[in-house]
């Protein structure tokens, strides 16, 4: 008797390989999910946003213009500001741990954060690399000194900062080991919580099976890391792969999958140091037991 797989679409933050190496290895399949990677959004949130307002943003349209349920990921910050102005709910039964850095190119005068003041430094508007310029910078600058500029997803960032248009740009994995690579500069980095957001009508065993099946994929990247880096190829935008001879091996481990709960009190602190960064105009919901997901 064949099994029913129930179909998903979902679209990987491309920060780590889970999602990648779940679907190559089966994983999702096994929990009986019939996954399919949404490119669209995906490949949406690596281009530009310019122009683009908060939810205009590739990621919120499959809740403001497509009505599609797809599961998603961003930063911890993101993923519970987009829950609390209606797009979704926050998935608290894992997390990830994601690299992060600012880059400048190498001839650049820029050598150590404190360089950084009054500099427009690339973003992608309310993501995660949005939330860690402030979040890491305050500790070196003044907040009236730390300044972003919108451009987008990180192949739309990593091009402004190669072609000249940016003086540092604000990175995430893979394009952190591109920016390596490609000899560019780091100036700081460090590391950041990721979440899972999902339509809250999403039925359990699809959210719960998905998460699984990440957790599944972090046991096998555990035990054999080297088998999985070459799937990076599939994060990496169509106009970079023939813009150097990436050395996929050595492109690390990018984000990591933490099997425990969120704690609670995370949701508090993002509301209250958004706020403070004046980018909590679109926030409504608050209360994490409205805005995380429920089985029941």
């Amino acid at each position: 008797m064949s099994l029913t797989l129930r179909k998903v679409k979902v679209a990987p933050k491309g920060m780590g390989l889970n999602d990648f190496v779940a679907m190559q290895e089966g994983l999702f399949a096994a929990e009986g999910l019939d996954v399919e990677f949404d490119w669209t959004t995906f490949r949406g949130t690596q281009s530009s946003w310019k122009g683009l307002d908060y939810l205009e943003r590739p990621q919120d349209q499959p809740y403001t213009k497509r009505s599609e349920d797809v599961v998603q990921g961003a930063c911890w910050w993101g993923t519970i500001c987009n829950a609390s102005a209606g797009m979704g709910r926050v998935v608290t039964e894992g997390y990830g741990l994601s690299p992060w850095a600012i880059f400048v190119r190498p001839d650049s005068n820029i050598r150590k954060p404190e360089d950084l003041k009054d500099v427009p430094i690339s973003v992608g508007m309310r993501a995660g690399s949005h939330f860690n310029v402030p979040y890491r910078l305050e500790k070196y600058l003044p907040l009236e000194n730390i300044k972003t500029v919108n451009t987008g997803g990180f192949g739309a960032r990593l091009r402004a900062l190669l072609d000249g248009e940016v003086d540092a740009a604000s990175l995430l994995p893979p394009q952190i080991a591109m920016a390596e690579q490609l000899g560019l500069r780091k100036i700081i980095d460090d590391t950041f919580k990721t979440l899972w957001w999902v339509p809250s009508n999403s039925p359990p065993e699809v959210v719960h099976g998905y998460m699984r099946a990440l957790k599944q994929a972090e046991r096998a990247l555990e035990a054999d890391l080297p088998k999985y880096l070459p799937l990076w190829r599939l994060a990496v935008p169509a106009e970079f792969e023939s813009l150097h001879p990436w050395d996929f091996g050595n492109f690390g481990r990018g984000e990591r999958y933490i099997d425990e709960p969120l704690p609670e009190e995370d949701f508090g602190t993002v509301f209250q140091q958004v706020q403070r960064w004046n980018l909590h105009d679109f926030l409504k919901e608050k209360r994490p037991e409205q805005l995380s997901y429920s089985a029941t």
